[in-house]
């Protein structure tokens, strides 16, 4: 046996080795000669070892210093510790080529390579991390009209950023009811039974009580509102920013729950050409094109879609829980940037759809004296919008935006042919002023809103709104930041009683930073909504009968309302950890309810208060995320109170993905609502449905597939979703899916 020998390369010998071998007899010249040359040999072995790297990470766009943030080299599998200056540190480096890769939760993280030994040792570098889009970053919000980062601005806003919505694109390519939905706070409450129209509801309150904008501009209102959440694609959408409470001060009445604004892709210098083909196991399909680019003056984006649904009866039942649809969507934009100053766009959004649910057997073409009942809804919505900014200097510019729309919908049902049309207009012209520590923005905006039938109906509605704005944002210190806001309004409806129409809203939030794992929002304001005929009672009637509004005997509703949160992120290790705690109360007083066929206040009010939490957990590819909502939401009317009807007040939505990126991702989520008191003094029972998703990506290819609701819970499944006959069917509230387990699988081609 012969034992190994130490061989080592020293500097001073010029690469040449020097070994010694047990046993080797050595005179002590040689001896001394040797050992001296181990000992040069072991200390030149350890003096490569002694190499440290020091570093301050920062935010890019700040330059705040990021503590708690991370840095190691993957190939020596060692990482970086705090010296007592604060500075991240990594020691014991070799002599070589090393990648760092520098990481804090909420940014991306970033590598770069360094040769060791470093010129300078004791240098200190500088490295700057960007906010990530998905997590609490360079989100920017474009709904305050401010245009601030989301952890800058201190109302409480929420965003669905690119990634997500891409992600969402599979689940459901047709419509964003889902987007929606699945958001913590947040429920579409199906209106029809059989015709698949829907509403958004936030904390508790009813869809009318929502606004629901385009790109800052309120498309979606009044008669044209009741199916817009069906016939909207998310293909074109890079960001949809969320408002919950009161929020009637930015935009007008009606945001009395709080608002949506769905913010369209715009054109980049590299050309974006995609295509999405998807079919479902409940018989439908989907095919939508999306094209952008930017030229030197100019850009454009092109959306096109076609969506198709056979009529779908998973119940076998006889009545459609999907409709029969066909919807044609086209939405051309023209984007203009004459010089450095000035940007602007105009587009045109074209929807042509024909739904047509209710008994399968009228559908299909066979009805006889029994089977009769069907819900044909064929709508054309046609609208143009217009966008101009102009930078004055570096510190103001002004804004104007445009929009007019035009909305034709044809009801038809058994003993029933109700047609009428909205043509509505929004404009607006603010002018912003932005200095290091405040930003002041005021302006003026101009609603009209005119609803006629051309029949002999006595339905009609028509209201010119004149308001007038300002608000300032002030950063009083680094960890202190007061946004106060006041409106006022004027209403032209045919009143006896001016006063009515007028409305002085203020609101003001506070942000605090209160350093950089922990922040705090509290804020609140007022909020109206005119009175108006198109509420989920009337949609639910089909508009038979429903009288006119009138302004000389009923009031507009009026609200208050107000929220805090707290919100903690950090990381330990490899694993990014958030978690935001919000508490909310909204108080509307005599709301407008519907007696027989006329609308009158209600004695009374309604509150909602409540609380949400939402839960992120990272870790490499693994992202986990919980919401819960705590709804008490209820009626006080003439001395009683009710539970409000289809709210639950329990809620959680939880969502596991795995995402390798650019590579593939995994999801599954889940949802359980609790029981809901319905109209009729009864309860919906309490239900839990699952979603799975797979999707492989190439560089121009993606495949998914998706389960929605695998378990297939469904409201027909335990209870009845009508009374009386199924030629004259009375439809009881739905308060859960009726779709039941669908499958979709599809292509994202990208060129």
């Amino acid at each position: 046996m012969f034992a190994p020998a130490y061989c080592g390369a020293s500097t001073a010998m010029r690469g040449k080795s020097a070994c010694i071998y047990p046993g080797q007899e050595l005179n002590s010249k040689q001896s001394m000669k040797h050992i001296l040359l181990a000992f040069a040999v072991i200390s030149s072995q350890l003096s490569f070892a002694q190499n440290t790297f020091r570093a301050i990470i920062k935010d890019e766009r700040t330059q705040e210093a990021l503590p708690g943030a991370t840095e190691n080299i993957p190939v020596l599998n060692i990482g970086a510790a705090f010296d007592t200056s604060g500075v991240l540190e990594i020691k014991n480096i070799p002599n070589g080529n090393f990648q760092i890769k520098f990481s804090y939760v909420g940014y991306k993280d970033f590598q770069k390579t360094f040769s060791f030994p470093l010129a300078n040792p004791d240098k200190i570098f500088t490295i700057d991390l960007e906010p990530a889009g998905t997590e609490l970053g360079e989100v920017v919000i474009q709904t305050t009209r401010s245009s601030r980062s989301i952890r800058d601005i201190p109302t409480r806003v929420e965003a669905i950023t690119l990634e997500e919505l891409n992600e969402k694109n599979s689940m459901k390519p047709g419509d964003i009811r889902m987007l929606l939905n699945e958001s913590t706070g947040i429920a579409t409450q199906q209106t029809s039974a059989v015709s698949g129209t829907a509403n958004i509801r936030i904390q508790g309150l009813d869809g009318r009580y929502t606004q629901l904008l385009r790109d800052g501009m309120p498309l979606y209102q009044g008669f044209s509102g009741g199916l817009s959440v069906m016939q909207i694609a998310p293909l074109d959408l890079k960001q949809v920013e969320f408002i919950k409470g009161s929020a009637s001060t930015l935009y007008g009445g009606g945001a009395i729950a709080g608002l949506v604004n769905l913010v369209s892709k715009t054109p980049q210098q590299k050309r974006e050409l995609n295509f999405l083909l998807n079919g479902t196991s409940a018989k439908g399909f989907d095919g939508s094109t999306f094209y952008s680019q930017r030229f030197k003056k100019t850009g454009t984006t092109i959306f096109g879609s076609y969506n198709y649904n056979a009529p779908y009866d998973p119940a076998k039942i006889g009545l459609t829980a999907i409709p029969q649809t066909n919807r044609f969507t086209i939405n051309p934009k023209l984007f203009f940037y004459p010089n450095e100053k000035t940007t602007g766009w105009f587009g045109i959004n074209a929807v042509y759809e024909d739904r047509y649910g209710g008994d399968t057997k009228v559908i299909e073409g066979k009805a006889s004296g029994i089977h009769q009942y069907f819900e044909r809804n064929k709508t054309l919505r046609l609208s143009t919008q217009l966008a101009f900014t102009h930078d004055i200097n570096n510190e103001s510019k002004i804004n104007f935006k445009n929009s007019v729309g035009f909305f034709d919908r044809k009801l038809l049902q058994p003993n029933l042919n109700f047609n009428g049309q909205q043509v509505s207009s929004f404009s607006e012209v603010n002018y912003s002023h932005t200095k290091e520590k405040t930003e002041w923005i005021a302006g003026l905006n101009l609603w009209t809103d005119n609803f006629k039938t051309p029949d002999t109906s006595s339905l009609h509605y028509k209201l010119t709104t004149i308001g007038g704005f300002a608000q300032n944002t002030f950063n009083a210190t680094k960890w202190f930041t007061l946004e106060t806001g006041l409106r006022i309004d004027y209403n032209t409806p045919p009143t006896n009683d001016k006063l009515k129409g007028i409305f002085i809203l203020p609101r003001v939030n506070a942000l605090f930073k209160i350093n950089e794992q922990w922040t705090s929002r509290i804020g609140g304001g007022l909020g109206y909504k005119m009175p108006t005929p198109f509420s989920e009672e009337a949609e639910e009637k089909g508009y038979a009968g429903i009288q006119s509004i009138s302004f000389s005997k009923t009031q507009a509703e009026k609200s208050y309302g107000g929220n805090a949160d707290v919100n903690f992120k950090t990381r330990f290790g490899d694993v990014a950890f958030s978690i935001n705690q919000l508490f909310f109360y909204t108080y509307l007083n005599k709301p407008l309810i519907l007696q027989g066929n006329n609308f009158v206040n209600a004695n009374g009010y309604i509150d909602t208060k409540g609380a949400e939490t939402n839960l992120r957990i990272g870790w490499k590819d693994l992202h986990a995320f919980v919401g819960y909502t705590y709804t008490d939401a209820n009626q006080h009317f003439n001395n009683t109170t009710l539970w409000q009807p289809l709210t639950s007040r329990h809620r959680v939505n939880a969502v596991l993905m795995w995402e390798a990126e650019r590579k593939y991702r995994i999801g599954l989520e889940g949802l359980f609502v609790s029981e809901q008191k319905l109209y009729d003094g009864t309860k919906g029972k309490e239900y839990v449905e699952y979603g799975f998703l797979f999707e492989k990506m190439w560089e121009h290819l993606n495949f998914f597939i998706n389960a929605e609701n695998f378990t297939d819970r469904r409201q027909t499944r335990w209870d009845v979703l009508y009374t009386g006959t199924i030629t004259n069917p009375v439809f009881r509230d739905v308060y859960t899916p009726l779709d039941g387990a669908v499958i979709n699988a599809g292509v994202k081609i990208k060129l």
